[in-house]
């Protein structure tokens, strides 16, 4: 059996591996192989100010041992709901190897210089859209939005290095709980929780 197929028939908490950060991304690799397109997509969840939870398929950018990072228009609706309640969900379904990660934790605001270096490596066409689209605000019409990009476009005529928006940037949720779900037979799943304590990770498997 594979290193990372060890949940698929983990027996007892002490036999998971001890660092959940290093098993996700053992499980982010597999899915590279076998996800047709987008393994690194994930679900985020937001509250907002109004008391409304929200969610929405957003791409992670990165991963490591300070957490995940995601990037988009910081005045949109999940913009807002962060600066509001700066905490998130996000959860992970590789449908193809039957597998599932949830995580939950702080979010915070990544250094301008982060933010500067990753918008460096967006095609141009995505930079133009992330100036003319005014994220998660009325759109009265297609027509309006492609006046936008035209207009941007047009700003920009002759510059190679289009600058990032102020108004966009990145996040870095810091997990204090990650749940790694294997898929078994008869809906009899194998469910491993990693819960962030004083001394590291503590584990804790769960009915399915």
């Amino acid at each position: 059996m594979s290193e990372t197929d060890v949940i698929k028939t983990l027996q007892k908490p002490d036999d998971a591996p001890a660092d959940p950060i290093e098993l996700f991304m053992q499980w982010m690799e597999d899915a590279e192989e076998t996800e047709p397109a987008d393994s690194n997509a994930m679900c985020l969840a937001t509250l907002g100010a109004d008391g409304r939870i929200s969610s929405r398929i957003v791409l992670m950018k990165g991963v490591s041992a300070r957490g995940f990072m995601f990037y988009t228009n910081m005045e949109s609706r999940k913009g807002l709901a962060l600066a509001a309640n700066p905490a998130a969900a996000l959860n992970f379904h590789w449908k193809s190897l039957g597998r599932q990660v949830r995580i939950e934790g702080a979010v915070s605001i990544i250094s301008e210089r982060e933010a500067d270096a990753y918008f460096t490596t967006r095609p141009r066409g995505s930079r133009i859209g992330a100036w003319a689209s005014a994220q998660s605000r009325h759109l009265e019409n297609r027509a309006e939005l492609e006046e936008k990009v035209k207009e941007t476009e047009k700003k920009f005529s002759g510059v190679n290095e289009i600058p990032r928006p102020p108004h966009w940037g990145g996040y870095l949720l810091a997990p204090d709980l990650i749940e790694f779900w294997h898929e078994g037979a008869f809906r009899l799943h194998t469910r491993i929780v990693y819960k962030k304590g004083g001394g590291g990770w503590d584990k804790e498997m769960l009915f399915p």
